[in-house]
């Protein structure tokens, strides 16, 4: 009889990074519970800023698939993906994706982040994207990092400033939110322009 041996799913890299009161890491299958019901939580509040939901948003079957294919971009330089947490209770906030990774003649990601209801407007997120943009030019060596939000959304505009970037344009039908193709502000930061304070310790 013939069975069928799986090799093992490759794994996250055991990376911290603490900035402040809160720190950052890759995600891990044991986070299912905690996200789900941050992300469930939070629904009414994320959902107007990001692709529509599919109907197992939340379901560990569908966070499987997706640290599956995370940690496979993580291997290929694809992308780079973090959770945010609290250091006092490591309770889940929040997320950040360094995504589209080009090499070659461009050396640039895409930023994406999204963070719990109750946890906005309070200073992780800044603290947390510092740490990834330091993370990002120093240990991926990216030239440059983008970024995007939705005209009326000033609350990300303004944390894009804050941490450094710059605006550098519009998008008109950029990219398809909330189920309808919707205009962006662009934004870039490079590796040689000043940078968010912020100590980051590597753990």
């Amino acid at each position: 009889m013939l069975r069928l041996i799986r090799s093992p799913a490759p794994a996250m890299p055991d990376l911290r990074l603490v900035c402040g009161h809160t720190y950052i890491r890759p995600p891990h299958d044991r986070d299912w519970s905690a996200w789900a019901e941050l992300r469930n939580g939070s629904r009414a509040f994320l959902m107007p800023w990001e692709p529509t939901w599919p109907a197992d948003a939340l379901s560990r079957d569908y966070f499987r698939r997706r640290l599956r294919q995370q940690t496979q971009d993580w291997r290929d330089d694809l992308a780079y993906s973090f959770f945010l947490f609290r250091v006092e209770d490591d309770a889940i906030i929040g997320g950040i994706n360094v995504s589209n990774v080009r090499r070659g003649v461009a050396q640039t990601a895409s930023l994406g982040y999204w963070v719990g209801a109750a946890q906005a407007r309070n200073g992780h997120m800044s603290r947390a994207l510092a740490a990834v943009i330091h993370y990002s030019f120093d240990r991926l060596a990216l030239h440059r990092l983008e970024a995007a939000c939705l005209p009326d959304n000033e609350a990300s505009a303004g944390l894009l400033l804050k941490c450094g970037f710059r605006e550098e344009g519009f998008a008109r039908r950029y990219l398809r939110i909330n189920g309808a193709w919707a205009d962006h502000r662009l934004f870039a930061l490079l590796a040689d322009d000043p940078r968010p304070p912020g100590k980051v310790i590597m753990a």
